[in-house]
């Protein structure tokens, strides 16, 4: 790889290109780096390479001439190449490590062009520039400090530059991530300590340890980053799972019980019926705000056989009313259920305690009268809401049930309040 940087400042730029790791990649002949002075190809006596801009402005612009013998001169010496002229400067593309790997697998010469002042003349740009190149979205004085870090990023690519791929390819941007913590020793230093997996000795564990905390970094550092990848292993995809489950625990399920409630449940119940009533009136629905469910309701059903009482982790959770009795309400539907003949099992009374709430108690209630609709060769089980108790329909739907219509109730302090019907057919 050939680079030639037209610069003002030669002196500068191979103090810093000619040492270390390049330094010693230039004395193997594996890179040629050449910082050329472009006063060299002024002419006027006075090497002068800018001049005030047409139309006025503050300072002065590079000259055209200067820079285009000078470019002609570094093309010809290089010879016949696959070559990319570059101007440094801050409305280019910004620089990243995509860039930095076409341009080493594409070229075996880069001429960096740095400016100063206010610019360059934009004939020179049109006429010999092949693409411009940004550090970032800000301006420096000149285009060296960019030039130089175009040539480390690209340079430490080319092969034989440095020990072998992995000293690139496990680093930061290789794959679109940010490249894993590093330690060195002591174990411990001002109380940290070395993670003990890297202690282990464990090359699988040590790669996977690893990789887990480039994609952490990625997230944290640079979300922005993070959102353009796209896992392609199976590993990575189990190391993001893994890490969405330790950033956010899923609640252990609750052991969830139920029976048929007992007298000595009613306390509870009316604690839970307390609850709920409460939940409904914040939620702006008028729906058991007058009275009912009462106590002689939770009784009669008890009385019945009716009445389930589930826990949760051995704590009251939920009441429900499971019913064979028809309904004289539902004989009155305006519209049509979808088990029109045959007996049914009716719902009432569904509640949960607000601790248990979203814990997938509801689906468990409506899942029981499943099983006792099968039990008793019922053809639908069915319920009603009121009109306004949405919460309550999105959770019947997403359980199976579908509306059927609407139906006014019979009876009691809600007489003749209009309700939501809805079933869930049996599946034998």
């Amino acid at each position: 790889m050939r680079i030639d940087i037209l610069t003002l400042f030669p002196d500068a730029v191979e103090a810093s290109l000619k040492i270390s790791i390049l330094g010693r990649a230039e004395k193997k002949g594996i890179l040629d780096i050449h910082a050329v002075q472009i006063r060299d190809y002024t002419e006027n006596k006075q090497q002068q390479v800018d001049d005030y801009p047409y139309g006025g402005g503050w300072g002065c612009v590079m000259m055209a001439q200067p820079l285009k013998s000078c470019l002609d001169d570094v093309c010809a010496k290089a010879g016949v190449k696959r070559r990319r002229v570059i101007y440094m400067s801050p409305q280019g593309k910004t620089f990243d490590q995509g860039c930095a790997r076409r341009l080493a697998a594409d070229y075996d010469h880069l001429v960096l062009v740095c400016g100063h002042y206010e610019g360059v003349d934009e004939r020179f740009i049109e006429e010999c520039v092949d693409e411009e190149i940004s550090l970032g979205d800000f301006v420096l004085t000149g285009g060296e400090i960019a030039a130089m870090a175009v040539t480390d990023a690209v340079c430490r690519l080319i092969p034989g530059v440095l020990a072998n791929e992995e000293c690139f390819t496990g680093e930061s941007h290789w794959d679109g991530l940010l490249e894993y913590p590093q330690y060195t020793r002591p174990d411990v230093w001002e109380g940290r300590e070395v993670p003990p997996i890297l202690r282990s000795g464990v090359d699988r564990e040590i790669a996977r340890w690893r990789r887990k905390k480039m994609l952490e970094r990625t997230m944290d550092k640079r979300p922005e980053l993070f959102e353009k990848f796209v896992p392609q292993t199976d590993e990575d995809k189990a190391l993001l799972d893994e890490i969405d489950a330790e950033r956010h625990p899923r609640p252990v399920p609750p052991k969830i019980d139920c029976r048929r409630a007992e007298e000595g449940d009613l306390p509870a119940i009316l604690a839970i019926c307390g609850e709920a009533k409460a939940f409904m009136a914040a939620q702006g629905l008028d729906q058991w705000q007058r009275g009912y469910p009462a106590e002689e309701d939770f009784r009669r059903d008890i009385e019945r056989g009716d009445g389930w009482f589930f826990t949760a982790d051995g704590e009251a959770a939920g009441y429900l009313c499971i019913s064979r009795r028809s309904e004289a309400a539902y004989a009155a539907i305006e519209g049509e259920w979808l088990s029109c003949a045959g007996p049914y099992l009716t719902i009432h009374r569904i509640m949960l305690a607000d601790k248990w709430r979203g814990r997938g108690i509801a689906a468990e209630m409506l899942s029981l009268a499943d099983d006792l609709a099968r039990a008793y060769c019922c053809a639908g089980v069915r319920v009603d809401t009121a009109p306004g108790n949405e919460p309550m329909r999105a959770m019947l739907r997403k359980n199976g049930f579908e509306t059927c219509g609407t139906i006014r109730l019979v009876g009691g302090t809600e007489d003749g309040k209009l309700r939501i019907a809805l079933e869930k057919p049996v599946e034998r």
